[in-house]
């Protein structure tokens, strides 16, 4: 295990570094190329995974040793996933929860690192590259484009987990950001009106990436008024990145950055 694998925990009133016993992995999008070094290493030593279902790419199970004992979440509620870790750290063994993307997005980790805390069983969390991002590179797309937009909203349509009042999505339409919206492809009409009541344009421009990073990805593109005749056409039911935003067919001002006119500490301004 590195010398950088260290969880912080509180011992007497002093803060301490010990190794911790689970490691939150995020797998990536799909790819088993996007999972980060570290995360793919740990999954290559670990003794028991704990993977989130058909959504991680099985090549990436491939990496785990001999002997390695793997559940699938998808069959499991809290309380047995917990059982597993729980049983494996009074073991002593090496244990990693490998989630989709990164696993601060929708992964459904607070409530496991809550538990894990109560039981004193140690743990850390490896970043990933979330479905947004493999979105925006399977789109060839910069989701920020000055005088554009500026601002990247990440959320849902309501289902049954219900949206704070705050964050509904026509409330959030209202800022015209670009908005990449989760676990929604399946309530595209509803995503629509509520887009339009809010403030999108109906002739704004929306792209429907599915399994981004997937062998079998898709792009699907259209606007708000058309994109729901699409998607039932095409019958994409899950798996799907939703993407509204100007910047997806927008004239756009070059970037201060790289502007031979500007100055910054790096760099004098040319005429």
């Amino acid at each position: 295990m590195s010398t950088t694998d260290v969880a912080t925990t509180a011992t007497q009133g002093q803060m301490s570094q010990v190794a911790p016993v689970v490691h939150f992995v995020g797998a990536g999008p799909g790819d088993p190329e996007l999972i980060t070094r570290k995360g793919y290493r740990l999954v290559s030593e670990a003794d028991i995974v704990i993977y989130a279902g058909s959504l991680v790419n099985p090549d990436i199970l491939a990496a785990c040793k001999k002997g390695c004992e793997i559940h699938n979440s998808a069959t499991m509620n809290l309380d047995e996933v917990i059982e597993v870790m729980k049983r494996g750290a009074s073991e002593g063994k090496a244990i990693v929860r490998l989630h989709t993307g990164d696993p601060a997005i929708y992964g459904a980790i607070q409530e496991q690192m809550d538990r894990l805390k109560e039981l004193d069983i140690t743990y850390a969390v490896v970043p990933g590259v979330s479905s947004f991002l493999a979105t925006a590179a399977a789109l060839k797309q910069e989701y920020t484009l000055p005088n554009v937009s500026q601002t990247v909203i990440i959320t849902r349509m309501e289902g049954r987990t219900p949206m704070p009042p705050k964050e509904k999505l026509g409330m959030l339409a209202a800022h015209e950001a670009t908005m990449c919206i989760f676990l929604s492809v399946q309530m595209i009409d509803r995503v629509v009106e509520e887009l339009i009541k809010g403030g999108y344009s109906p002739k704004t421009p929306v792209a429907i990436v599915v399994k981004a990073s997937w062998p079998d990805q898709r792009i699907i593109r259209g606007t708000l008024e058309t994109i729901a005749q699409i998607v039932s056409q095409e019958g994409v039911l899950r798996q799907a990145m939703i993407v509204v935003s100007k910047v997806l067919d927008s004239d756009y001002e070059l970037s201060k950055l790289y502007d031979k006119g500007f100055s910054h500490m790096y760099r004098s301004a040319k005429d």
